[in-house]
């Protein structure tokens, strides 16, 4: 269960109001997707958390043809209960979804996600090198006609 969202306007407001026990986690995470975001993607404050995104400039659309939210490609939360990373990156890519499972798994480290929502209490429960390689695989043009190949897909059910 989450918590309510932040009301931060900006990144660095967001930061500023974690708690002091979460901040070098998010710091950690956060380093690690920046490090490794492709091109084209932008950062900021979606839904009451840190987004990363695909601006209105490149998919006007957004986030499910609603003009009030870019698409998100990952997001960053401060949860009541620990952290949490949305992967929507793997929502419209089922092999890529599994592959990362399976290096997760592999990586020792426990794996306590939903359908795109990985759970954290620590920055050590994550295989920061397999959170990287994730979050690098999928260019903006990419995901974008992934999304759209299953927006259409799933009109036509």
């Amino acid at each position: 269960m989450g918590i309510m969202p932040s009301k931060a306007t900006t990144v660095q407001a967001y930061l500023d109001e974690l708690p002091e026990d979460r901040r070098e986690a998010f710091a950690q995470v956060r380093k690690t997707i920046l490090e490794n975001l492709p091109e084209g993607y932008e950062e900021g404050i979606q839904w009451g958390d840190i987004g990363y995104f695909v601006p209105f400039s490149v998919y006007p659309d957004g986030y499910d043809s609603k003009s009030k939210e870019p698409l998100q490609y990952v997001g960053l939360a401060n949860q009541k209960n620990g952290m949490m990373l949305r992967l929507f990156c793997m929502y419209t890519n089922p092999e890529l979804r599994e592959g990362f499972e399976e290096e997760y798994r592999a990586s020792g480290k426990k794996l306590d996600m939903g359908d795109g929502c990985l759970r954290f209490k620590k920055v050590e429960n994550l295989p920061l090198d397999v959170i990287a390689r994730l979050v690098a695989q999928l260019p903006v043009d990419k995901f974008v006609a992934g999304y759209d190949q299953k927006r259409k897909a799933t009109k036509k059910k």
